[in-house]
């Protein structure tokens, strides 16, 4: 069927649940995006933990999808009535287990939350094998640790992705890369580790519940393989209208680490990507396993399935955002309204007027817990000195390096320990909206070349909806980053900027500083 010009049958569509706002991209066959909309969304700390009301996610998805559906409409004179193919994607891990009958057990417990610091160190030291504070498997030990009622009525174990996957198709299952955050996975074999579900399932028996870990797990899917038909159901959860019709294939829900790479065509082994917003992480390709695990990074895998070192930082720019919030309100004193792009875009270019020093001010931006410098809740505090240089440049270089500062840590270890040679990280998400500078600044913090990618703002949902269309062709006539180079990413511009020793040396002045401040930080969790 096609929409004076637009085939909808060769029309993709990618949703993303991202931390602070639900976006949905239509792409066509070129892979350009053709329709866009946002759904605003927040984070709620109840009862001690991070979480999200499901409630609200479905009133996101079903706003998004009429939002395109009304563009669509709009500009070719019929209503989308189908997709050439759906994916979405999430951000990852966290915690959302149901029992039999499909009821949700508890709330949606979120990346964001570092109250499994026993569960985490429990299995990691079982397994030999990193597992961070938000992976799936650290909540569900740490409830099992906790004794929690709901804990023998599980039946099945997800993440935000592959909940809207299970609840539009009826298939439980996962992508690759979402599954990797789950639990681990064997690279070799492209499964769960089963020498690993089994020193689980006999660390729990004498908890005596009436399920085995791989009972509980989602099935993994690889970009490309067929992940289930949206159902009449699903059809009226995504669009209660009625229009849209059923029987869309769905490629494999995936988490925004994954459809951050794909975005950034950052799939290639030793290529690598920082996505920026209100977390911040890398993710490097590796070609090697690494000599050892380490708690700072994340052993995790691409949408078709190689192994990734992540580095995942829980803070980024949630105490910026607050500092802004009251620019804005002092400038409404005066009668003043500011956009907050331009706001954004001017702060950032003033930060590059920093002196050498940054004026000596410190700041820990910490909002949540921070497992790779450890700790388990935060306290955003900035330290100076009375002859400390506070102007508006220092001012915002040192929050801006502040919330570089942890990822700095984590990739060093990379770099440094274990000799990863990377040829340059790929940036994405709302810090690279300010062109060059937050650019240069990310290079000169990680001693890297940084890559924008003009496409780069298009960001995860549009990378879900490239994993839309690559599941279409059903059998894989390519592999994916072939078909990323060669059908996505062919004529592709990107900008370049390369480490300066200005402002190399510059941060580094910084981290030594950081490192002291991180025990006033300390000093502030205990007393605050």
């Amino acid at each position: 069927m096609t929409n004076n010009g637009l085939d909808i049958n060769h029309t993709y569509l990618g949703i993303e649940l991202g931390s602070t706002r639900i976006k949905g991209t239509l792409i066509d066959e070129q892979h350009k995006p053709i329709f866009t909309s946002e759904f605003a969304w927040e984070n709620k700390y109840e009862e001690g933990l991070w979480t999200y009301n499901l409630n609200e996610l479905w009133s996101g998805i079903q706003c998004i999808f009429k939002s395109i559906s009304n563009q669509v409409l709009e500009k070719h004179g019929k209503a989308l009535t189908r997709v050439g193919s759906i994916c979405f994607s999430a951000m990852m891990h966290g915690y959302l287990p149901f029992d039999k009958d499909g009821s949700q057990l508890t709330a949606f417990r979120t990346w964001r939350n570092t109250n499994t610091e026993e569960a985490s160190k429990e299995l990691s030291s079982l397994f030999k094998f990193n597992i961070p504070h938000r992976w799936s498997i650290a909540h569900l030990y740490q409830a099992i640790l906790n004794e929690e009622e709901h804990i023998n009525q599980i039946d099945y174990i997800t993440t935000l992705a592959g909940y809207v996957h299970w609840k539009l198709t009826g298939s439980k299952v996962l992508g690759v890369g979402d599954a990797s955050g789950v639990f681990p996975i064997n690279s070799k074999n492209g499964d769960y580790d089963a020498s690993m579900i089994k020193n689980f399932d006999e660390l729990i028996a004498q908890n005596s519940l009436d399920w085995n870990l791989s009972d509980v797990l989602p099935e993994i899917k690889y970009a490309g393989e067929e992940a289930g038909i949206l159902s009449e159901e699903g059809a009226r959860l995504l669009d209660p209208t009625g229009i849209l019709e059923a029987g869309i294939p769905l490629a494999p829900p995936e988490g925004d680490a994954g459809t951050g790479m794909v975005a950034t065509n950052s799939i290639e082994k030793l290529s690598g990507n920082v996505s920026a917003g209100t977390s911040i992480f890398s993710m490097t390709v590796l070609d090697r396993d690494l000599k050892k695990y380490y708690k700072e990074i994340d052993i995790v895998a691409t949408p078709a399935g190689d192994p990734v070192a992540m580095v995942h930082c829980n803070n980024f720019t949630s105490d910026i955002n607050d500092w802004f919030k009251m620019f804005t309100e002092m400038f409404g004193l005066f009668g003043l309204t500011i956009e907050q792009s331009d706001l954004y875009e001017n702060l950032f270019k003033k930060a590059m007027e920093a002196d050498e020093n940054t004026g000596d001010i410190t700041v820990c931006s910490y909002y949540a817990g921070e497992p790779i410098t450890r700790f388990q809740e935060g306290r955003p505090v900035m330290v100076r000195k009375p002859d400390s240089e506070l102007n508006l440049a220092n001012f915002m270089l040192s929050h801006i390096y502040s919330s570089l500062a942890t990822l700095r840590i984590g990739m060093d270890i990379l770099i440094e320990s274990e000799d990863i040679k990377i040829n340059q990280m790929n940036g994405h998400g709302g810090f690279f909206k300010t062109e060059i500078v937050s650019q240069q600044i990310m290079a000169d913090v990680l001693n890297v070349p940084v890559s924008v990618l003009e496409t780069s703002g298009e960001g995860g949902a549009w990378g879900a909806a490239i994993l839309a269309a690559y599941a279409e062709r059903g059998e894989k006539e390519q592999d994916l980053d072939e078909y990323l180079s060669t059908e996505v990413f062919a004529s592709s511009d990107s900008n370049l900027r390369n480490p300066l020793k200005k402002g190399r040396d510059r941060f580094n002045r910084y981290l030594e500083r950081y490192y002291s401040v991180l025990h006033v930080e300390r000093k502030a969790i205990e007393k605050l």
